[in-house]
C-alpha cells in the first residue's frame, strides 16, 4: 500500500509518435509536463526521469496511468511496469479504458481538450484514488517470469545429469567414496564443498589412505569450515573408506582426475548460473497479478520465492480451478483409480499428462516442505515405508498431492499457514 506523501503520481496519453507525460506529487504540482518519443529511447528517457525526480524528492512509490490505445500504448506499459530501475519505488501500472478516463475528466469542463490535460487527468485520476479497485497492469511479466524459471530448470536438470555422469568416474577413482558407514556415504551430500574439495585435492583413494590422520582431519575442518560435529571422525570414515577402494593403475589417474574436475567446474558453473536466476526471479515476483496467492504459498515452510514463483507462473491464479482435484489433474497429480493416492499400490502409475513445468516445482516444494513441517516428514515417512521399491520417489510424489490439496485451500481462500497444532 503506497502513502500518498511518498507517492508520484504519473499520467501518460499515448499517440502513435510520442507520449505526453504529466507527473504530480499529493500536492498536485506539477514535476513533469513534456513529451517524450513513444519508442525504447524515449522510454528510456522518460524512465530515468522518474527515478531522478523520486531520489530528489524523496519519493518512494510510482503510480502510472495509461488510456488504453491498442498496439500504441503495448509497448510504453510493458516497459515502464517491467522497468528494473523503477521496480525499487514499487512501481504499479494501471492501463484504463477510455470511458473510465472521459467520466473523470467531466470534472474539468472548464478547459478545453488538448493532450497535456489528457494527461494532467490520467495522472490527478491516480492521485485521487480512483485506481484502487482496478488491476495493476503485468501484461508480459507472467511470461517472462516463466521463461526464467523454465530455464532454471533447464539448468537445474543439466547440474543433475552432470551429478549422475561424474559419479561414474568417482567410483572408478574412488570405489567405496559413496559407501560410508552411514550407508549414503562419507558425506550427506556428495558435491557439498568438503566432498568437492576432497576429490580435487587427493589424486587417488590410496593418497587418502596414506595421509595421517591428524592432517586429514585438519583438511576436512578447513573445508568444512568446522561444520561437523566431529571432524576426526568423518576423517576416519574417509580413510576407511579409501583404504577399502580398488586401487586404480597410475596411468588412469590422471585423465579420471581432469574427466572429475571439467565436471565440478562445470556443476559449479550451472548453480552460479541458478543463484543468479533465482535473484532475477525474486524481482520479477513483484510483477504478479496474485500477490495474495504469493503470500499464501510463500507462508508454508519451506516454499520460498522460487518455488513460488515456479508455481504461480505455471498455473496463473489457484482461484481458477473449482477445487484441489482439478488442480492436481491439470499437474499430473493424478492416479486412474483413485486422484488423492491414498491406496495406490507400488506399481500404480502416475498420469504425467499435466504441466511438466508446475509438476517439477510442486515435487521440489513438497521436498522442501517435509523437512520442515513434522506433519509432512511422518506424512512422507509413512509412505515411504509402505514400499520396498520406489520408496523416495513414491513417498515424495504422495507428498506433494499433499501439498496441493494444502496450497489449494490457502491460496483460494488467501490464507496463510498455521501449523497442525495451532489450527482451530
Amino acid at each position: 500500500m503506497s502513502e500518498p506523501l511518498t507517492t508520484l503520481y504519473v499520467g501518460i496519453d499515448v499517440s502513435k509518435n510520442s507520449n505526453q507525460v504529466c507527473a504530480l506529487n499529493f500536492e498536485s504540482k506539477k514535476l513533469i509536463n513534456s513529451s517524450f518519443k513513444n519508442n525504447q529511447e524515449g522510454a528510456q528517457e522518460l524512465e530515468s526521469k522518474l527515478v531522478e525526480l523520486c531520489i530528489k524528492n524523496d519519493l518512494k512509490d510510482i503510480i502510472i496511468v495509461l488510456e488504453s490505445t491498442g498496439v500504441f500504448s503495448y509497448h510504453i506499459a510493458n516497459y515502464l511496469s517491467t522497468s528494473h530501475a523503477l521496480l525499487k519505488f514499487d512501481v504499479i501500472v494501471y492501463v484504463v479504458n477510455a470511458k473510465m478516463a472521459k467520466n473523470y475528466a467531466k470534472s474539468y469542463i472548464d478547459t478545453s481538450k488538448t493532450d497535456p490535460k489528457d494527461a494532467f487527468i490520467l495522472a490527478d485520476f491516480a492521485r485521487v484514488g480512483r485506481c484502487k479497485e482496478l488491476t495493476p497492469y503485468r501484461g508480459s511479466q507472467r511470461l517472462a517470469l516463466q521463461r526464467l524459471l523454465r530455464h532454471r530448470k533447464h539448468l537445474v536438470d543439466l547440474a543433475t545429469k552432470e551429478k549422475e555422469y561424474v559419479t561414474a568416474n568417482v567410483f572408478i577413482k574412488f570405489s567405496e567414496f559413496n559407501n560410508g558407514k552411514h550407508g549414503y556415504g562419507t558425506f550427506s551430500n556428495n558435491f557439498s564443498n568438503t566432498a568437492v574439495e576432497v576429490l580435487l585435492k587427493y589424486k587417488s583413494a590410496e593418497q587418502i589412505a596414506k595421509t595421517p590422520i591428524d592432517k586429514l582431519t585438519d583438511f576436512i575442518v578447513k573445508t568444512g569450515k568446522n561444520r561437523f560435529g566431529d571432524s576426526k571422525e568423518v576423517a576416519k570414515t574417509l580413510q576407511a573408506a579409501a583404504r577399502a577402494s580398488y586401487r586404480l593403475d597410475k596411468a588412469a589417474y590422471k585423465p579420471v582426475n581432469l574427466a572429475i574436475a571439467s565436471s565440478i567446474r562445470m556443476i559449479e558453473a550451472y548453480e552460479k548460473e541458478i543463484d543468479s536466476i533465482d535473484k532475477e526471479i525474486e524481482l520479477l515476483i513483484k510483477g504478479l497479478d496474485n500477490q495474495s496467492e504469493y503470500q499464501s504459498l510463500t507462508s508454508i515452510p519451506g516454499i520460498g520465492a522460487v518455488y513460488a514463483a515456479g508455481i504461480l507462473s505455471e498455473v496463473g491464479s489457484i482461484k481458477d480451478f473449482k477445487d484441489d482435484s482439478a488442480l492436481a489433474k491439470y499437474i499430473g497429480l493424478s492416479w486412474k483409480k483413485n486422484d488423492s493416492g491414498e491406496k495406490n499400490s507400488e506399481d500404480t502409475p502416475m498420469q504425467k499428462a499435466g504441466n511438466t513445468y508446475l509438476r517439477f516445482y510442486i515435487i521440489e516444494a513438497a521436498n522442501t516442505v517435509r523437512q520442515w513441517e513434522p506433519e509432512y516428514q511422518e506424512y512422507y515417512q509413512k509412505k515411504y515405508d509402505e514400499v520396498k521399491i520406489h520408496q523416495h520417489p513414491r513417498a515424495v510424489v504422495l507428498t506433494a498431492r499433499k501439498l496441493v490439496r494444502l496450497i489449494y485451500t490457502l491460496a483460494s481462500k488467501d490464507q496463510l499457514y498455521s501449523p497442525k497444532n495451532n489450527r482451530k
